[in-house]
């Protein structure tokens, strides 16, 4: 695609993630684990809620920082390899999106807010080249699975669905940090990585309420 295509495509991409429902490839883990919510309480349902609510924003964030750094990438391999990543986002974004409408919840109000960010922070990091572009994915997706895993303990016991979907996430942010890693990553300085951690937990401490 010429940059005029590609650019077109990340604001279909964007408006797509946003304000629209996401399609994923894969079914989500919540339908294919054959459990049911019947055990889950208005309590857990809120608790359950409030923290898929968190997972989604970090897929439209996931969003935005694929397709930026698709777009600034130097290579096309690293290019597609962004693209790659991002669809299999696309996945996560539809899960916990399904699985707020299965919990009577609803996505964060401050979406659009949350991409912008995000797109902005992907540009920066694919702007200062390839190798570090690919330092941030490894840097965000080891965070992303630490956040998860955190998550893999909140959630209520017999909220099974909503674990049974965050377990799969967690394993694909794995891959993709691996994948990131095996692919040239440089390590990021010590005080970027701190500000990443402290971007996160504003986020997520918002997106939990809002």
């Amino acid at each position: 695609m010429t940059p005029t295509d590609r650019l077109l495509s990340s604001i279909d991409i964007a408006l797509r993630a946003v304000a629209a429902d996401a399609h994923g490839a894969r079914p989500s883990p919540a339908l294919a684990s054959g459990l049911t919510d019947e055990a889950l309480d208005a309590e857990a349902r809120r608790a359950s809620g409030a923290l898929m609510r968190v997972n989604h924003v970090g897929e439209v964030c996931a969003q935005a920082l694929y397709q930026a750094q698709a777009l600034t990438a130097r290579s096309e391999g690293l290019r597609e390899q962004m693209r790659k990543a991002a669809r299999e986002e696309t996945d996560h974004l539809a899960w916990t999106a399904q699985r707020l409408r299965e919990l009577g919840d609803r996505p964060s109000l401050l979406n659009a807010f949350w991409y912008a960010g995000a797109f902005g922070i992907g540009l920066l990091a694919g702007r200062l080249g390839d190798a570090v572009s690919l330092g941030f994915v490894v840097e965000t997706e080891r965070q992303v699975e630490e956040h998860l895993a955190g998550h893999l303990e909140r959630l209520p016991p017999a909220d099974r669905r909503s674990r049974a979907v965050v377990a799969a996430m967690k394993d694909d942010e794995r891959r993709h940090a691996d994948e990131a890693l095996s692919a040239g990553a440089r390590e990021l300085p010590a005080p970027v990585r701190g500000l990443m951690r402290l971007a996160a937990r504003i986020m997520t401490t918002t997106a939990h309420r809002l």
